[in-house]
């Protein structure tokens, strides 16, 4: 057993150590043997008992005592054992993060919308995402178009799912998926007694409307379904989010349109309708915007996944 006096080890012995010190210590704990760590190591045995001589040095204390059966952990050693494995560990965390990140498996997505997450293809399309890639993180914010695109082309988000066209220098598409648009309104409405609703049947309504998105779309395909100003119904705007507008809606001050991925969101005694014409129901178009020179590995997984999902080419392919 080893009792000499060893000293105090100095900042400047402590940052030569390396791995192998640690990865030599730790396969002789193991093993119990020095001759059978060497094998293990496939290394020299009088290589790996120089290292370990090299950790006491450096430490200065007795990592080990020799004894006829092989080598056993002093005291202190133990210690200082447990600290090398839970380096190691770290260690090869280390290395497969970055395998991952490599991989596109991990690393961080932000994503802007427009649209609700409590059901439809966006809920599906992030679930099916993170299902796939656990380790990368996905923030979420929804804002107005306005500040979604700002956001995109600073660099604070690396993709926005939006209907409608974003008008943004050397920004790349990729169609997604369209959502049928629906008139939403008090289960007491005359209109709740019907299956299918039609665009002229909104006339004399008033419709209430956010300044967020997709409020605009949807003013534009009214404007567009019913030409003639007299069989328009009224149109309020307000600077509030979807879900105080359906809150006004039971207060039964007016209808309004909707997506259909929003029926998850729903308020009770609310009723949902189709809205359709001659041609059948309308549908509003998803896309996802990024901006071209953005690299983020787990943004082009996304695109794969939502090009397969899809159907479409990624951008910049």
């Amino acid at each position: 057993m080893q009792n000499s006096r060893r000293r105090k080890p100095s900042l400047q012995a402590c940052r030569v150590i390396e791995l192998k010190h640690l990865r030599s210590a730790i396969a002789a704990a193991d093993c119990g043997s020095l001759r059978q760590a060497a094998d293990l190591l496939r290394t020299q045995q009088s290589s790996l008992s120089r290292r370990i001589d090299e950790l006491d040095h450096h430490l200065g204390i007795a990592v080990f005592e020799r004894c006829k059966s092989g080598v056993r952990p002093t005291r202190a050693g133990l210690g200082i054992l447990r600290q090398a494995r839970a380096i190691f560990e770290e260690f090869d965390a280390l290395v497969a993060n970055a395998g991952a990140v490599q991989n596109s498996e991990a690393g961080r997505l932000a994503i802007g919308f427009c649209t609700s997450l409590s059901a439809g293809n966006l809920q599906a399309s992030l679930t099916e995402f993170s299902r796939r890639f656990p380790l990368i993180d996905v923030v979420t914010s929804e804002r107005s178009r306005t500040r979604l695109a700002t956001a995109l082309r600073n660099g604070a988000l690396d993709i926005l799912i939006v209907t409608g066209s974003l008008p943004l220098l050397e920004n790349q598409v990729l169609p997604l998926w369209s959502e049928r648009v629906l008139i939403v309104f008090p289960q007491n409405h005359a209109l709740a007694a019907r299956e299918v609703v039609y665009w002229t049947d909104l006339r004399g309504e008033t419709v209430l409307l956010s300044h967020y998105d997709p409020g605009t779309e949807f003013e534009a395909l009214l404007t567009s379904k019913l030409v003639s100003p007299q069989d328009r119904p009224k149109i309020e705007r307000h600077y509030v989010s979807h879900g105080i507008i359906k809150g006004l809606i039971s207060m039964k001050t007016g209808i309004s349109l909707v997506l259909e991925s929003d029926i998850g969101a729903n308020f009770a005694g609310l009723v949902y309708r189709e809205l359709r014409d001659e041609a059948g129901p309308s549908c509003l178009q998803f896309s996802a915007y990024r901006r071209g020179e953005n690299e983020n590995p787990a943004l082009a997984a996304f695109l794969d996944m939502a090009s397969s999902r899809y159907g479409s080419a990624p951008p910049g392919r």
